[in-house]
């Protein structure tokens, strides 16, 4: 008898979420979405941003380079050239 893995559904967060777990204000992360570093993995049906759990690797990431004086252009020319 074989047994069906059971895949758990993948967590997606919302932006009060991401907010808390990162220590970003609600207008940067809002900000960082429609400058296209931050993406959104879907909407709820009533349009609320939902993202995925890379959204945390990312902002470690933009938070560095920030902490290195990269200007939020720079910083998506970096992270785009990078395919990240």
């Amino acid at each position: 008898m074989s047994r069906k893995q059971v895949i758990p559904p993948r967590k997606l967060y919302k932006i009060g979420e991401v907010m808390r777990y990162s220590g970003l204000t609600r207008q940067t992360v809002h900000n960082y979405t429609m400058f296209g570093l931050l993406t959104e993995a879907e909407r709820t049906e009533s349009g609320h941003r939902l993202y995925d759990e890379s959204v945390f690797a990312r902002i470690e990431k933009i938070k560095a380079l920030r902490g290195r004086g990269k200007s939020l252009k720079e910083i998506r020319e970096t992270l785009v050239d990078r395919g990240k």
